[in-house]
């Protein structure tokens, strides 16, 4: 293989958040982290070579992408979803979270209502509470160990608290769906019957398992387009995440005009220079790369899914059609919230996302990330089975 992703790179001592800041988040020195969603392999050969080359050239001031940035971002799209983009519709933003935030102050009044699905990413709550507005959650239902969406609470909610704003997680993170063209279809008819506009995080859109296809939400009609801010960003498909860049696509003006404003007013404009580097490096030249990882990737989740049958039966796999994250159900240990955080961290020396941060539905859940050398990953297992059976390693 080109690309050597069982090499484990010691990330400590980077000020890394992932390893570094265990202390600090409250969890006890040494334990080995599986919790936020970025990788433990370094960038592509491709993105680093032109990442040195701007070091060496040794002047970091302010920077735009010009021509060749879009053309670089556009055929992306195009070639891996079948969606062309206009460069007028791009707004680059230091982040998705940052664009989220900065939608629901420009679509929403504060006391005003956001909708959303839990169990969902737990920025998307606070990004709308954060800005003084009403969390109205339409919670997915879980049925034979699949996620699916309540339609007509999604509606009824729509209706009864006067929502304008939906945030769209798609694909979903934690529990992994890929949402079906109907499923889009039916949220995006909705949406467009009340008048609801919709902030559509395709982040993770990369990443989607076999037998499943990722749908850009905007793309399947002129009027869906119409009312969506569409976020995207090279951050999860290439760890690229601390170089702070995020394409944002706004087809509709006044949408973009409205929209541009609450990022001026955040007093914010260029984007990180070498982020400009790195996504347009990843999006002309990190395809190898991404389909070797998304295939080592696989063979992890065939470890994960075969581990925890032979070894670990009581804890449950919510199958995942997309992400590199995993949605375990411990529920079966009939555990507190507390006894399941003292079982992993304090016995499995574990330091995980708890389901219950990403709100109604994810309590006996935890989420963990299997972006990560299989022998991090057997670590972990291990040590969660020794915490669960007792069993000597």
């Amino acid at each position: 293989m080109k690309y050597d992703f069982d090499k484990v790179t010691d990330r400590r001592g980077t000020n890394c958040l992932k390893y570094d800041f265990a202390k600090e988040q409250g969890k006890p020195e040494g334990v080995l982290p599986l919790w936020v969603a970025d990788m433990d392999f370094p960038a592509a050969p491709e993105i680093l070579e032109r990442l040195r080359r701007a070091v060496n050239h040794g002047i970091f001031g302010y920077s735009e992408g010009k021509e060749d940035y879009f053309r670089a971002v556009s055929a992306w799209y195009q070639k891996q979803f079948g969606w062309e983009v206009k460069r007028h519709w791009l707004v680059k933003t230091p982040g998705v979270v940052f664009a989220i935030a900065a939608a629901i102050r420009a679509f929403t009044k504060e006391g005003e209502a956001v909708l959303l699905q839990q169990p969902v990413y737990y920025p998307f709550g606070q990004a709308i509470t954060d800005n003084g507005r009403i969390l109205v959650n339409n919670p997915l239902k879980l049925r034979k160990s699949r996620y699916e969406i309540d339609f007509l609470d999604f509606e009824n909610k729509i209706i009864e608290n006067k929502v304008k704003l939906f945030l769209l997680c798609s694909p979903h993170n934690p529990v992994g769906r890929v949402w079906e063209e109907w499923e889009l279809r039916k949220l995006g008819d909705i949406c467009l019957k009340h008048g609801v506009l919709v902030i559509s995080d395709e982040i993770h859109s990369d990443f989607v398992w076999p037998g499943h296809k990722h749908l850009v939400f905007a793309s399947l009609s002129p009027e869906y387009a119409d009312i969506t801010v569409t976020c995207t960003a090279p951050s999860k498909t290439f760890n690229l995440a601390g170089l702070q860049v995020s394409n944002i696509f706004i087809s509709n003006d006044d949408l973009k005009r409205r929209f541009n404003k609450a990022v001026a007013q955040a007093g914010y404009s260029q984007v990180n220079g070498m982020g400009l580097i790195a996504c347009q490096a990843a999006y002309e030249e990190g395809e190898p790369w991404l389909l070797a990882l998304k295939t080592y990737l696989q063979k992890n989740l065939i470890f994960v899914r075969e581990y925890l049958r032979e070894r670990l039966p009581e804890i449950g796999l919510i199958e995942p059609e997309g992400t590199y994250l995993l949605w375990l159900d411990f529920r079966e240990l009939g555990l507190t919230e507390d006894e399941r955080e003292s079982l992993i961290v304090d016995k499995a020396r574990l330091w995980l996302d708890s389901g219950t941060m990403f709100g109604a539905g994810g309590d006996g859940f935890e989420r963990i990330n299997m972006a990560c050398p299989k022998a991090t990953l057997k670590e972990a297992l291990e040590r969660l089975a020794q915490a669960v059976h007792g069993e000597k390693r």
